[in-house]
């Protein structure tokens, strides 16, 4: 599967998302920022990427935090994951929070987030008058237990 990107005019410095390690599902994000963003704790910002991306037919991307961000400083992403259809062609922008208890702050060329690539299908829709019985019926949130 390729993937073409197109870098956004003033951000050619960013790196191109890299995957990185041999085993890593997803590629990392790097901000595109042209100066300190200060997010405190409870705040969100829209964080650049300074590129776009066209994807084949068929897949989508993923937007996804880090795990890292999200476990020592309680950085992560709203409406995660994020999906970049296959038809987009703007730029990618991710939605930062901090859910920490102090100021974290992004900088040009920080690895903010992480773009996995999936197989979607299309799914066909067929509106019927009842639906097929299951053990679990309409059990809903916790209905299968905790433990």
């Amino acid at each position: 599967m390729l993937i073409k990107i197109l870098k956004v005019k003033g951000y050619e410095d960013i790196p191109l998302p890299k995957y990185m390690s041999m085993g890593a599902a997803g590629m990392d994000l790097y901000a595109a920022v042209d100066e300190d963003i200060i997010l405190s704790p409870g705040k969100r910002a829209v964080i650049s990427t300074g590129i776009c991306v066209e994807i084949s037919k068929g897949f989508e991307a993923q937007i996804r935090p880090r795990s890292g961000l999200a476990a020592k400083y309680g950085i992560t992403l709203l409406n995660t994951p994020g999906t970049i259809d296959w038809d987009y062609r703007g730029e990618i922008k991710v939605i930062m929070i901090n859910l920490g208890d102090e100021d974290f702050i992004i900088s040009r060329g920080d690895r903010i987030a992480q773009m996995v690539i999936n197989k979607i299908e299309v799914a066909l829709v067929e509106e019927v008058e009842v639906l097929e019985v299951t053990s679990r019926g309409q059990g809903g949130f916790g209905s299968t237990g905790y433990k």
